[in-house]
């Protein structure tokens, strides 16, 4: 299946709304050069709504998955299953197993932002063993609802652990229900059940955010939009009002914030890149999938999955030099300049001397 640039231009944006979020969330607003021109608010509405980046990776993640599997196999049922949980493990692992160990060893030497902490009290090193554990077991996100945000840096991974349950179990349900009429039904209903969910923890960010059921009903969009794909064409003139729409709306809801919108705004937002990535299948002649202009987004969305491993380890180290109480007010940009920029570069070195590797040799010995 061959890399579609709008994907990577749609997965750019995402991974940058998170960057921008959590370099927000750690240095905060108020020393921001921009503040002044622009106003508080304005400035809260761009950095402070990165966890809808996240919905739209879910969304790319479930089109991608069901995509290639069904370029792969063809009808859910031929899903050969070791090949599928091959190609995945060799996708995750590497970079992950690499991060994961980097946290653990820097939070170990006591590092500021790589501790475990409970309520401000430190937790002990053993508490380790069992965070890493449900990272690497996909119920990260399940383990924080019961120890809330005990990691600085391994607290992120809770969306991955999202994704893999769904991924894990996607193969099953390809073998169980056959059809893909059956398997639409199964994505209708999480789409169904993910508002309802988060209705009933809008309270509760690590439960309407972080809970399978408030994710899953994004991933079965992406699912549901890459059985669609595969049976109508959208091109042309179509294909570019459809996106420019989406895009729009996208830009509307995202602005208008997840406060007071937690039940039905990842839904919209999901749908949005749900309908930007069904327009743009068969039409890769626009200028954002081809454009100079956009080529630095989409160089970042086909380093997404490292830069957001590794991005947070950048942050925690650059906190430890400067926090939000000493860094000054006319660094604040540079700072997030070099963020971002030092959160690239090592994205760019692990995907070409770890992930790219050990992908390829993991696939060729299992003869994937």
């Amino acid at each position: 299946m061959n890399r579609n640039s709008h994907v990577d231009f749609l997965r750019g944006v995402a991974i940058l709304l998170v960057l921008l979020l959590h370099y927000a969330l750690a240095y905060g607003l108020l020393n921001c050069p921009l503040r002044s021109l622009v106003g508080v608010e304005a400035l809260k509405a761009v950095f402070y709504n990165g966890n809808y980046g996240v919905t739209v990776f879910f969304v790319i993640s479930g089109y991608l998955i069901t995509s290639m599997s069904l370029a792969r196999w063809g009808e859910p049922a031929h899903i050969n299953m070791r090949a599928f949980y091959t190609y995945r493990f060799a996708r995750i692992m590497p970079s992950l197993l690499l991060v994961v160990t980097i946290i653990v060893i820097l939070g170990l030497l006591n590092f500021p932002y790589f501790q475990n902490t409970h309520k401000g009290q430190p937790l002990p090193a053993s508490f380790f063993l069992v965070a890493v554990l449900s990272v690497f077991t996909f119920w990260h996100n399940v383990l924080m609802q019961s120890a809330g945000w005990f990691n600085y840096c391994l607290n992120i991974y809770w969306s991955l652990s999202v994704e893999e349950v769904f991924y894990s179990a996607l193969p099953l349900l390809f073998v169980a229900l056959r059809r893909k009429s059956m398997i639409a039904a199964v994505c209708i209903a999480l789409i169904v059940i993910g508002p309802i969910y988060r209705s009933w923890h809008t309270s509760d960010e690590l439960f309407y955010e972080c809970g399978y059921l408030a994710c899953f009903d994004a991933i079965a969009m992406g699912c549901l939009t890459a059985m669609i794909a595969s049976r109508v064409k959208i091109d042309g003139i179509k294909a570019r009002i459809l996106r420019a729409v989406a895009s729009t709306c996208f830009v509307l809801l995202y602005l208008r914030g997840i406060d007071s919108h937690e039940v039905f705004g990842f839904s919209l937002i999901a749908l949005c890149a749900a309908i930007y990535l069904i327009s743009s299948v068969n039409d890769m002649s626009s200028s954002l999938a081809t454009g100079y202009v956009t080529a630095v987004v989409r160089w970042f969305g086909r380093h997404s999955y490292e830069l957001y491993l590794f991005h947070i380890v950048i942050l925690a180290l650059l906190r430890n030099v400067a926090d939000r109480q000493t860094l000054p007010p006319f660094a604040w940009l540079p700072w997030l300049t070099l963020f971002v920029s030092a959160s690239a570069l090592t994205a760019m070195l692990v995907a070409r001397f770890i992930s790219e590797p050990a992908n390829r040799a993991i696939r060729l010995h299992w003869h994937c």
